[in-house]
């Protein structure tokens, strides 16, 4: 499990890509790279990486549920993702 802090600067980050995502569209287009350049680093969205929403593993993530492949092996089993069956034939 990551540590709190890691997970929280990655909200942080989502948070700043959100709250500049218009600013930085108007920019580019605008093609005034200097002002670009001011902007938060974490602004960027090339920043952000993906991570299990409930333990902060950044490695073996799966998109489509948003959380680690051990974490959804857990509840797969448990039974605790709607649709999600172990494979039998």
């Amino acid at each position: 499990m990551a540590r709190e802090a890691v997970k929280a600067r990655e909200r942080k980050r989502e948070r700043l890509v959100a709250q500049y995502a218009e600013k930085r569209k108007q920019l580019k287009e605008a093609g005034d790279y200097v002002a670009l350049d001011k902007l938060p680093r974490d602004s960027s969205p090339v920043r952000l990486h993906n991570r299990c929403k409930l333990t902060g593993r950044p490695k073996g993530y799966m998109r489509k549920f948003g959380i680690s492949r051990v974490t959804f092996r857990e509840m797969a089993s448990a039974g605790k993702i709607p649709g999600v069956t172990k494979a039998s034939w």
